[in-house]
């Protein structure tokens, strides 16, 4: 017959436990405890306590940094969460003194921490430049779009919005109405009712109260785009995921150790952000004693969805070396010639009922006697405006005949619309005045301006890959712009922390 050791429910056992012999020299929590301890201004949390007189006395800032540190570096989001591995976890434990703050402690500071964090930031910032982990000669911006902590349902134009109340409002007293016949059903029916309609109610009172002397929300170009009844600095745009209801979060990133020198979140696209950026890091390089000429020569590059005229001119006016490609770079690169045989998918699949290409200004014939375009068709395309400036470039514009075009068998290939009465032609000619973006176009397409963008793939992806991959960050858990910006220069420090761990010796 088998023996087996006794099993006592109610033996006591007790273990003694050294907080700080739990965090050993070499690990990540060591290395955030040091840091915290020796080399943060933790003086900036001062102001916010006024409890010397009365009052109960109130957990140390420098804990609640500690934690929330950690936790955002294992992947812990949740402000629950924390508080869960604050009361489990004995590294938590030690980091926290044994105190274990709640959730709302936990998430009450971060969400204050709108004027701390950047002193913080840059003290982290002063301790890389100390520890020889900063290039400083290239560095690279890029974002990622993340959702904010509210749904697509929300939101909408006013009317939209309006309409959305109104209909709301009609099914709850429907709800209602069902709810009046079913009190002499079962308990449970009724308690499933009182529910549903307590669900409506609230939708209904939220929608009113945004609604409440709401004015439309205009985009940059003056039109009104969509409000969120929730959040409604977050805003819809399109990522790797589809379009989201979310902020645009921007790194600038030091190309040495991949350190992040600026860290901001924005409702709006990469190429309003540029100037905005660079503005952040500069007062970030003078808070660690830099000049204000730090960035003066220095080689800068981003993707092609910060190029636009007013980036470049931002560049120009910084001195910058930039490498910024416009959205066509790659059809001018050599090196992507076959590019377009893996659209139809990896096994050169065609998709089926694929349209013929468009005809573009390559397929159309200048005639230098009788000063006209000839179309595919062989029908005239006349002059009807020169020198006509749209933005930074100069074009000449021909006209063919609608009634040309009207009759034309090849009408499909070359209107982009059905009821568009005629094609249209931009020549653009020879400009006399400097233009950025054509000089940004010569400097990427050298051999030397290819192999500088080139390092920025290597230099500031691996860090959105180590925020929202590694340590989870794929989602803002706060709302409005102030609170998501906290969060994500937090993301920031953490990741600077770990360059610190990994490549550097605190002292």
């Amino acid at each position: 017959m088998a023996k087996f050791k006794p099993l006592n429910e109610n033996q006591l056992v007790m273990l003694p436990i050294s907080l700080q012999n739990q965090l050993v020299p070499g690990t990540l929590e060591h290395t955030i405890s040091e840091l915290v301890d020796k080399h943060l201004d933790l003086s900036v949390f001062d102001a916010r306590y006024n409890n010397d007189q009365t009052g109960a006395p109130a957990i140390h800032p420098k804990i609640l940094l500690k934690v929330i540190l950690l936790a955002y570096a294992r992947g812990m989001i949740s402000s629950r969460q924390i508080e869960r591995a604050c009361q489990e976890n004995i590294l938590f434990i030690a980091l926290s003194y044994g105190y274990a703050p709640d959730h709302s402690t936990i998430a009450s500071f971060i969400s204050s921490m709108q004027d701390e964090v950047q002193t913080l930031f840059s003290d982290a910032l002063l301790v890389c430049e100390d520890l020889g982990l900063l290039d400083g000669t290239h560095f690279s911006l890029d974002g990622v779009k993340l959702s904010a902590n509210v749904s697509k349902e929300w939101s909408g134009t006013i009317k939209e919005l309006e309409h959305k109340r109104d209909k709301l409002q009609e099914k709850l007293k429907r709800v209602i109405a069902e709810h009046a016949q079913a009190d002499k059903q079962s308990e449970a029916v009724v308690k499933r009712q009182k529910k549903r309609e307590h669900r409506f109610q609230l939708r209904v009172e939220r929608l009113t109260d945004f609604l409440k002397d709401r004015k439309p929300k205009l985009g940059s170009d003056g039109k009104e785009i969509q409000s969120n009844a929730v959040d409604n600095q977050s805003v819809k745009m399109p990522s790797a995921h589809g379009v989201i209801q979310g902020y645009n979060a921007q790194a600038l990133v030091d190309c040495k150790h991949q350190v992040i020198l600026a860290a901001e979140a924005f409702a709006s696209q990469d190429h309003d952000n540029l100037k905005p950026m660079l503005d952040n890091a500069k007062k970030n390089m003078l808070a660690i004693g830099k000049e204000p000429s730090f960035f003066e020569g220095k080689e800068f590059t981003a993707d092609p969805n910060y190029h636009s005229l007013n980036s470049l001119k931002v560049c120009k006016d910084e001195k910058l070396d930039a490498y910024i490609p416009d959205i066509h770079y790659r059809t001018r690169d050599p090196r992507f010639s076959e590019q377009e045989r893996f659209k139809g998918g990896v096994h050169g699949r065609q998709r089926p009922h694929a349209k013929s290409p468009r005809f573009t200004a390559s397929d159309f014939s200048f005639d230098p006697a009788k000063q006209i375009y000839l179309c595919p068709n062989g029908k005239e395309l006349s002059c009807h405006a020169r020198n006509h400036v749209n933005r930074h470039r100069t074009y000449d514009l021909y006209h063919a005949h609608p009634e040309d075009c009207a009759i034309c068998p090849l009408r499909s290939r070359c209107l982009k619309k059905a009821d568009t009465p005629c094609r249209n032609l931009s020549i653009q000619v020879e400009s006399r005045s400097p233009n950025l973006i054509d000089e940004m176009k010569a400097k990427i397409d050298c051999e030397e301006g290819k192999r500088i963008y080139g390092r920025r793939l290597g230099i500031v992806e691996p860090v959105f890959s180590n925020i929202c991959v590694q340590k989870r960050m794929h989602r803002f858990t706060l709302r409005s712009k102030l609170k998501v910006d906290v969060q994500w220069r937090l993301y920031a420090l953490v990741h600077n922390i770990g360059k610190i761990h990994t490549f550097g010796t605190l002292i």
